[in-house]
């Protein structure tokens, strides 16, 4: 996997192939994608509580532009994104997630994780070292989105509609629309409210953590 050094803006490698049958089997993961804005936070969150460790690939992201000094708006976040995963392959940012995982959780007791912002089906299969996985994408219009990101007042939401166009795009270009296609199951986030889109996620991760100990 790779593993960002403080010191040194490189990524070190460490070979997956260490991690054994038996831990990838007690690691159940649920991958959420989506287009900026669908719902993903709200959906982590409501599964969260029904006992997921949450993982967000945007704070990894952001953590990273803190640690060079960039100010936290949208362009360069993109920026940021689209560097990393020029640099160190498409799946960069998911072996800071398996990273930190493996550094946290290793030998704890947590064998339940939701990842938030997964972008591409390179992701998904790089997780699918360390665990069993599902995807669960979310589905909203472009106008119901950015509504979403206009309400949330962080410093890199989209001031207007064609910002959350110029968005979409760029999701787009690093492969977000493969990973929704793949998804196991999706909830569309258009007319529902905030309850029911908790509702339904919850129910979806009840369901697959059934399938898992039937």
């Amino acid at each position: 996997m790779y593993y960002y050094h403080e010191k040194v803006d490189k990524i070190l490698i460490i070979n997956l192939s260490n991690y054994g049958e038996e831990y990838i089997k007690q690691k159940f993961i649920i991958c959420l994608t989506g287009m900026p804005g669908a719902g993903k936070s709200t959906v982590a969150e409501a599964i969260r509580g029904e006992g997921f460790i949450l993982i967000n690939m945007g704070d990894c992201i952001r953590m990273e532009a803190n640690r060079k000094n960039l100010e936290l708006n949208d362009k360069n976040l993109g920026i940021l994104m689209l560097n990393l995963r020029k640099q160190h392959g498409p799946g960069a940012i998911a072996q800071l997630v398996i990273n930190q995982i493996n550094e946290k959780y290793y030998d704890s007791s947590f064998d339940k994780f939701i990842i938030d912002g997964i972008r591409s089906i390179h992701e998904i299969e790089l997780l699918k070292k360390i665990g069993i996985v599902k995807i669960l994408a979310i589905h909203g219009s472009i106008l119901t989105r950015f509504r979403h990101l206009k309400n949330r007042s962080r410093l890199d939401a989209p001031s207007s509609l064609e910002d959350c166009l110029i968005r979409d795009k760029r999701e787009l270009s690093v492969g977000v629309s493969e990973a929704i296609a793949f998804a196991d199951e999706m909830i569309s986030n258009n007319e529902i409210t905030i309850d029911q889109l908790k509702k339904k996620a919850k129910s979806i991760a009840k369901k697959w953590i059934s399938s898992l100990s039937g």
